[in-house]
């Protein structure tokens, strides 16, 4: 058995396929409480590292939009594993935002399932395998582009410029007593109240 990832396939070829899986997703009866379900999850899914990279970020303003993001990134990964079978294969590059909000996605696992069974596809991401390096004019923005046009820059933010407002974040969370990007954190909340 080969451990090679195998070549991807034409980025044209992902792009329509996964312009299908979107709409077999979109038309599904579950898809408005699915939707529902992950845009309500908000306070438990955002991270030091994910969302707060976009500039002006507002959860009330810009989870919707994430969200379309993020599912049309799932769509291309499952295009890819449907026409090469390989799980490695099919994490194509996703940008730091995009990939925050897939976790929030796959936190509502049933409905997902249920969703992805009927219109016959595989959902695809591991967060070990994943790659968060994405780069304007890769793999993944040119099935993007074919599928839907131009990525938006606000979400789809290039890794070199994701590296460098990370470490003006990590700077400031410094100040602010986190540590490590949110890992830990020097705040000493004292003895606890009575109830």
């Amino acid at each position: 058995m080969s451990t090679e990832t195998p070549a991807l396939p034409a980025a044209q070829n992902v792009a329509a396929r996964a312009k299908e899986i979107l709409e077999g997703f979109e038309a599904d009866r579950e898809f408005a409480a699915f939707v529902a379900a992950t845009l309500k999850y908000d306070s438990d899914w955002t991270c030091f590292t994910g969302t707060p990279i976009v500039s002006r970020y507002n959860q009330d303003t810009d989870k919707s939009p994430l969200l379309t993001e993020a599912l049309r990134a799932l769509c291309l990964k499952a295009a890819v594993y449907e026409m090469t079978g390989d799980e490695r294969a099919a994490e194509i590059p996703v940008a730091v935002p995009v990939d925050e909000m897939t976790h929030a996605m796959i936190a509502q696992p049933q409905l997902l399932a249920r969703i992805a069974e009927r219109i016959g596809v595989q959902v695809i991401h591991q967060t070990d395998q994943e790659h968060t390096d994405w780069r304007a004019g890769d793999y993944t923005y040119q099935a993007y582009a074919l599928a839907w046009g131009v990525p938006p820059e606000r979400y789809w933010i290039d890794h070199e410029e994701a590296q460098r407002r990370l470490a003006i974040l990590n700077e400031r969370y410094e100040a602010a007593g986190f540590l490590n990007m949110g890992l830990a954190h020097v705040i000493d909340f004292g003895e606890p109240t009575g109830a």
